[in-house]
């Protein structure tokens, strides 16, 4: 197969299979080369053995090199550039490439005939490793992002009151133990699975517990109404969303590592039910994101709903306005940080402060301060003592901006 390399997408990751010199030229002269990572077509080793002229089988795959690669804007160009077509394995498309000729660059050519590679039991296999991949490469990323934030998630778990949460620090043992295992032996016996099976229910309670906090946390912003009051809840949910965000990459990180070795498991005494496993995993891989960006986004929306509140009563609450909306632009950036190695681009914009002068300007800002004045007591005095109030909180209000208090 000179000068030509498959190419497969399970939709998380691109895997590029030939010989050893046409994977490195082909990645090279796409500029992904320095992004891959060897595939290890070693795995596929119980799966040959269910397939029809094994020795046929392990001579094709052994000649063969393989790199994978995480879809990114960078690679996933590829997958329309050369209009990979969806194979007979579920979620999976290919297509084989090739450089014939005098051609300089890489076009789509036919397959050739009879190729172990479009077997869709090898396909299958291939998937499950690339599903693997992907599931370590987000394990990474979870790793990258839990070491550049100040907190040690597995001392924040500890420190918790709740017993169940306090259980995952050990589940967390177990799990890095039984992928040394995988690493260092290709395979995982059945007593280590034994014990990190019933893990599993730990990280869920974990999970559960985080996004009961998160829900606690919106209600009671829900319940604040003063201005002041709204302040002091969002400044003091920076460093709570933060630790809960930490502890809920963590429970991610460790759920990836379980899928990791299911899926082991499967490919090693199962490689005919890998698909359906496969699949599985990937769905509920995606219902956990979604039930956990839906609590991400019922709490920014109400936050967002009290910087409303406040953006709309400048003129008598501005230092308690400065403080939400700074506060609430940094649970926006811990939020973006939890997001990325999830893969979530973040699309949050971050909220301005009005200023004083500006809000004297409103006439719903005026009426807003003028009603408030008038519920404390003022209502006699009418209109001079609301505008008596305005000029001492305006004269304040630009005392501060000329000492730097403005945002």
């Amino acid at each position: 197969m000179d000068n030509k390399v498959w190419l497969i997408t399970d939709g998380d990751g691109l895997a590029v299979i030939g010989n050893p010199t046409d994977v490195k030229r082909f990645l090279a002269s796409e500029g992904l080369l320095s992004l891959s990572k060897g595939l290890g077509l070693q795995k596929l080793g119980p799966l040959l053995r269910t397939i029809a002229g094994i020795a046929q089988a392990s001579s094709e795959i052994s000649a063969n090199s393989a790199c994978w690669l995480k879809l990114t804007k960078e690679s996933a160009h590829l997958v329309k550039k050369f209009g990979l077509m969806e194979g007979k394995t579920p979620g999976t498309s290919y297509a084989m490439v090739g450089k014939p000729g005098s051609i300089k660059s890489w076009l789509q050519v036919t397959e050739g005939p009879g190729s172990l590679l479009t077997n869709p039991a090898v396909l299958s296999g291939i998937a499950g490793i690339m599903a693997q991949l992907a599931m370590h490469h987000e394990m990474s990323e979870i790793k990258s992002y839990l070491a550049t934030i100040d907190k040690k998630v597995d001392d924040i778990i500890r420190a918790q009151k709740d017993s169940e949460l306090g259980k995952v620090f050990g589940a967390s043992l177990d799990i890095e133990s039984a992928m040394n295992i995988l690493e260092r032996e290709g395979r995982v016996d059945d007593d280590t699975w034994s014990t990190v099976q019933a893990r599993t229910h730990t990280i869920t309670d974990a999970l559960g517990w985080t996004l009961g906090r998160l829900n606690a946390l919106a209600e009671r912003l829900e319940s604040a109404t003063r201005i002041g009051d709204l302040a002091k809840t969002v400044e003091e949910a920076v460093s709570e969303v933060e630790e809960l965000l930490a502890v809920v990459a963590r429970c991610f990180e460790l759920q990836d590592a379980l899928d990791v070795l299911r899926l082991q498991r499967v490919l090693d005494e199962s490689p005919d039910k890998l698909d359906g496993r496969r699949l599985l995993l990937k769905d509920d891989r995606q219902k956990r994101r979604e039930l956990i960006s839906q609590k991400i986004e019922h709490l920014m929306a109400r936050m967002d709903a009290a910087a409303d509140t406040a953006n709309s009563n400048v003129l008598l609450h501005l230092p308690a306005h400065r403080t939400l909306v700074g506060s609430i632009n940094r649970v926006g950036l811990v939020v973006d940080d939890f997001h990325r190695p999830l893969g979530i681009e973040p699309g949050r914009r971050s909220l301005e402060a009005t200023r004083w002068w500006d809000a004297a300007q409103d006439p719903a800002q005026l009426k807003n301060a003028a009603a408030e004045v008038g519920r404390k007591g003022a209502m006699a005095a009418g209109v001079a003592v609301a505008g008596a109030v305005l000029v001492l909180a305006g004269r304040a209000a630009l005392d501060g901006e000329e000492h730097g208090e403005e945002e």
